[in-house]
């Protein structure tokens, strides 16, 4: 008994001297949570029906190459998507414990975050039959074909 009361005094100390940052942090979760309630079937919604094959990917990228934006503007653009899916992925790791949509937090942010082998990750996930039919019933909530995946099946 007195393991457990020492953690919980230890734990009600670091709360009352930190009750600010467990406000905001707070916040930010339920903030998350009614953007991501809003926010997600927008996005999905958006995404090309063959966003997550192979073909899809090439042509996004063409698209992408051919703009006819600065250079420097680019960089600066994708920069802040990467800066914003790291905070978003790191938000999601503090939901885990807070409220909100850790796991759905991360997995955004990881999207939103270039690294090797992304495009692989996404097509491996949309594979999945319980990811790819929630996405397509949103899909149909916004008239928006169902997304290909990448063995040509919708």
């Amino acid at each position: 008994m007195g393991i457990a009361s020492g953690w919980t005094e230890r734990f009600q100390t670091y709360f009352a001297e930190h009750h600010a940052l467990f406000g905001w942090l707070t916040t930010g979760s339920v903030v998350f949570l009614v953007v991501s309630l809003f926010g997600l079937p927008w996005l999905i919604g958006r995404l090309p029906s063959d966003y997550f094959t192979a073909d899809g990917q090439e042509r996004i990228h063409r698209e992408r190459r051919e703009r006819n934006t600065h250079r420097a503007l680019a960089f600066l653009l994708h920069g802040i998507r990467n800066l914003v899916g790291v905070v978003v992925a790191l938000a999601g790791v503090a939901m885990l414990v807070l409220p909100g949509q850790g796991i759905l937090a991360i997995l955004v942010g990881m999207m939103l975050i270039d690294y090797p082998f992304k495009h692989r990750f996404e097509r491996w996930l949309i594979a999945k039959p319980t990811i790819h039919r929630p996405l397509n019933w949103l899909r149909r909530k916004v008239d928006r074909e169902p997304f290909v995946i990448a063995d040509g099946g919708p």
